[in-house]
């Protein structure tokens, strides 16, 4: 026996695709197939009823999507909310002197601080020092270190003794264990003149234009 199913309110179930204002995309994927379930199930034939097993499924790949999506929205508000804290918290670093990667330095300045990030012990490490041309004008020898970080001192000075005029420094890192080099990070210490936030986060605004990472932050001075 062949069964005529009535498919007169099937464009009232499908509508015209168009999402409704104030209604999510899952949202109006949950409420058509809600409303083509209840046409189904009023249109259907009482010799061959909807499988349950299939609608139950059906039902459970809704709810799974729906939750997602639920999920997703929690999870942005809780970014947003941990990015409000952050800002809040980077505010009081402004005017404070902080390490972040980074290789530049001026001697007798704030910005006279080397620092280092090892990330295993080294049996030596030393720090060349370059001027802006980018000839080396001190080598520093720091002995055996243990990983982590370490921040030191240049007094200004080049290899004889002189005093070196005020200008942009540039610092590199060499550090060893047993003849194989050890990976260090250079790290730079800079005054917070502000902070702001971008697609990348939190960030510190230091003095002559530097920018770093509010996570970037090694220590606080």
């Amino acid at each position: 026996m062949s069964t005529v199913q009535d498919t007169s309110n099937a464009a009232s179930v499908f509508g015209s695709g168009a999402a409704r204002p104030g209604k999510s995309a899952a949202g109006e994927t949950g409420d058509r197939f809600l409303a083509l379930l209840v046409a189904q199930m009023k249109n259907q034939d009482p010799l061959n009823p909807l499988d349950n097993a299939q609608v139950t499924s059906q039902m459970a790949q809704l709810s799974t999507v729906q939750g997602i999506e639920n999920m997703n929205q929690s999870l942005q508000a809780l970014a947003d909310s941990l990015g409000a804290n952050q800002m809040v918290q980077a505010a009081g670093l402004i005017g404070r002197g902080v390490l972040v990667p980074g290789d530049s330095l001026r001697p007798a300045e704030l910005q006279d601080v080397i620092g280092f990030d090892l990330s295993r012990p080294a049996d030596g490490v030393k720090v060349d020092i370059f001027n802006a041309s980018g000839a080396l004008v001190r080598t520093l020898d720091f002995g055996p270190r243990d990983a982590g970080v370490h921040v030191m001192a240049w007094d200004g000075l080049d290899a004889g003794g002189n005093a070196l005029p005020d200008g942009e420094y540039r610092f590199r890192v060499n550090a060893a264990q047993g003849g194989q080099g050890v990976p260090a990070t250079a790290l730079h210490l800079g005054l917070v003149n502000s902070v702001s936030q971008d697609s990348r986060g939190v960030q510190l605004n230091l003095a002559g234009n530097g920018q770093a990472g509010y996570a970037d932050v090694r220590q606080i001075f």
